[in-house]
């Protein structure tokens, strides 16, 4: 029996589509935060010099603030200053460890697609490896299985995790 919609662990995961990786953008907020900027002074010091070069303000003060809660979530001053300072590798890996934390979805599909590949030592990973997860997640939990095949297909993101060498 699958999940209830309204206790779905994959609320909110939708909006992944809108946010993605965010690589340039989470290793900016990093050095800023690694400065000791408190929260609030860098989200500000990122929309009054457009650090993220965006066209619209409405869009830096939102993407600000979701890496500043996606560094939040690691719980680690250590990990944000890494993503600071870190080769890109490393802090790329430390990236898609955040989006684990703040995301059920991404910490499932690391887990049970790519941990079973590495497991198994199958290091080969495309797209059907993405839908065959969320064919298997729609058949476990409501909410997902309400999602429409476009919301799928832009949260199918995942399968350009292999470029954040994971």
């Amino acid at each position: 029996m699958g999940t209830n919609a309204f206790e779905s662990p994959y609320k909110g995961s939708a909006q992944i589509t809108r946010e993605q990786f965010l690589f340039y953008e989470m290793r900016t907020t990093a050095r800023l935060l690694s400065e000791g900027l408190s929260e609030k002074e860098t989200e500000e010091r990122i929309i009054s010099d457009n650090l993220f070069q965006y066209p619209i303000e409405k869009s830096i003060r939102q993407m600000a603030r979701t890496c500043i809660a996606r560094l939040k979530c690691m719980e680690d001053d250590d990990l944000i200053k890494a993503v600071a300072e870190q080769s890109s590798e490393t802090a790329k890996q430390i990236c898609m460890y955040a989006m684990m934390k703040q995301y059920r979805l991404i910490w499932d599909f690391m887990i049970t697609v790519i941990g079973e590949k590495y497991r198994l030592q199958d290091f080969s990973f495309g797209l059907k490896d993405v839908n065959v997860f969320f064919m298997q997640l729609q058949e476990q939990d409501e909410y997902v299985a309400g999602w429409s095949e476009s919301t799928v297909k832009k949260v199918s993101v995942l399968s350009k995790c292999r470029g954040c060498s994971v």
